[in-house]
Order: C-alpha cells, then structure tokens, then sequence
C-alpha cells in the first residue's frame, strides 16, 4: 500500500510526540490493546522501544509484528523508534 505524501512527512516531523513506550514487559497484550486504541482516535501513533529491550537485528520483526496484530502500517522505522498509521 503507498503511504500518502502528507503522512509520510507528519510521521518524520521531529516534533511528533511518542505517544506509546515499550518498557520492560516487552510485547505483550497490553501493548497491542493500547496501540489500538490509540490509532482509532490518532491519525499517527509514534512509539519507541527503551533501548536494549531488543537486539537491533529485530527492530524491524518487532515494529512488523505490532502492525500486523493491529492492522496498521509502520510508516517510518529507526532504531528504536516508529511511527505506525492506520488507514
């Protein structure tokens, strides 16, 4: 699916508040439920992951994995920091 101009550029604005934080529980229920609810009244959801909670190798598993539970799109991914949108 192509991402609209307009998204694309909100989700690299560096003023984009992170909305969501991945702690020390990691990926658990809570945290789709949560990213859910936040993109049914949010147009982009950025969320960062605390540094080491991951290897860096699966960044792109973990961000894959969170949009594919909510049936959103990964928008923009780096490091440990994405943006997510749902059409």
């Amino acid at each position: 699916m192509k991402v609209p101009d307009s998204i694309l550029r909100q989700a690299k604005d560096a003023s984009l508040p992170v909305t969501m934080r991945i702690g020390k529980s990691g990926l658990s229920d809570a945290v789709v439920v949560e990213l859910e609810g936040q993109l049914s009244s949010r147009t982009l959801v950025k969320a960062k992951v605390n540094r080491g909670l991951f290897p860096r190798e699966e960044m792109k598993q973990v961000w894959a994995h969170l949009a594919s539970e909510t049936s959103s799109h990964v928008v923009f991914a780096r490091g440990n920091v994405a943006v997510f949108w749902k059409n």
